[in-house]
């Protein structure tokens, strides 16, 4: 027995006393693993798709003896094929975070660019002179191997080389109108959310002006009263992005000018116009910048809509919006081509310039 203290503790038992235990070990039965689990069941499924998807785009792509119905069907099922095989490679390769959609808008966007710019050197067919397409046919379709790739329109002239100058058009209206209104209502946003009072309230009536006028009717407006060039066009297109600019770059600004380091800043005695351009403008352009790339879709779409009216850019230079307007008079019905390859071009672009903007203000 184990002695007792006077307060009534217990002692340390005695050896007697100490009962031991056995020690048992438990084998606990491994769960099933699939001899395919893993990247490398990735990698298989990934491969398989990815040919099947390619075998299926090249029948419907140079399979002369298919008809074409059966070989637009096959090219789309071989695209969503080779989507889901592209995907799981992707998936086993850098993990559960490769977004194949992401990586395809920036490759699609980054391919018309570089096209776009370079266009005047690469082997493409004529674009605007018809002198020079008397001898070509016109309405040729689509051939991959052929002299025109993607056919030509009624004159002769390459649809594949006007898409490609179409998009230089497009893409430079678009981006500089964004610019523009970044540089223009950003610094107006900044200025009303950091002063606040009168300027702030002035400026919330203009917004509010601005926005409640429908774009497309203000878009007219202004293409009726200035002459149709990219320069005016792109003035036209800023002033739509701007009330948006100013709204984004206010709000972050009343948020930011209560941090910490911006108190800090004030604290130390630095100059309000410090505190705008250092520590401000920086941490506002972020937000600004995102919406400025889901706002260039847009702005695409606003070009190409006046110019399918005819109040853009007109013939014979190439826009997607004049190059869709040449299936009017029911010569889409007879050669769908004309209309599909600009509309093709212009989803592409604007469902690039989305994905990548949703993507990035997602992770702000």
């Amino acid at each position: 027995m184990s002695e007792v203290t006077p307060d009534g503790a217990a002692t340390t038992p005695a050896p007697s006393e100490v009962m031991t235990y056995p020690r048992q070990t438990v084998l606990l039965a491994p769960s099933p693993v699939s001899p395919l689990a893993g990247p490398k069941h990735l990698y298989l499924r990934g491969s398989v798709w990815t040919v099947l998807g390619l075998v299926l785009l090249g029948t419907g792509l140079f399979g002369s003896a298919v008809m074409m119905p059966v070989r637009i069907a096959l090219v789309l099922l071989a695209l969503v094929i080779l989507f889901k095989g592209l995907a799981k490679l992707g998936t086993a390769k850098l993990g559960k975070g490769f977004d194949l959609s992401y990586w395809l808008a920036c490759g699609w966007l980054a391919v018309l660019i570089l096209a776009a710019i370079f266009a005047p050197l690469l082997p493409l067919g004529e674009y605007k002179d018809t002198v020079k397409t008397l001898a070509e046919p016109g309405f040729a379709s689509p051939s991959l191997l052929s002299a025109h790739p993607l056919g030509t329109n009624n004159f002769g002239l390459d649809l594949l080389a006007r898409a490609l100058f179409g998009a230089r058009a497009s893409l430079t209206v678009a981006v500089c109108a964004v610019l523009i209104g970044i540089v223009v209502g950003g610094t107006i946003g900044v200025m009303a959310g950091y002063f606040r009072g009168k300027l702030d309230a002035t400026v919330g009536i203009l917004t509010n002006s601005l926005l409640a006028v429908p774009a497309l009717v203000l878009l007219i407006a202004l293409a009726a009263v200035l002459p149709s060039n990219l320069r005016n066009i792109t003035l036209a297109l800023s002033i739509l992005c701007i009330p948006s600019m100013v709204r984004i770059a206010r709000a972050n600004t009343i948020l930011v000018a209560q941090r910490e380091f911006v108190l800090a800043a004030r604290a130390m005695g630095a100059t309000k116009w410090r505190v705008i351009w250092r520590e401000l403008v920086p941490n506002v352009l972020v937000p600004v910048a995102a919406l400025g790339l889901v706002t260039v879709s847009g702005l695409i779409v606003a070009e190409a809509s006046l110019s399918f009216l005819g109040l853009g850019i007109a013939q014979p230079n190439p826009t997607w919006g004049n190059m869709i307007a040449e299936g009017q008079g029911g010569i889409a019905e007879k050669h769908p081509f004309i209309v599909l390859v600009p509309g093709v071009f212009l989803f592409l672009t604007v469902f690039s310039f989305n994905l990548i903007g949703e993507k990035y203000r997602s992770r702000m």
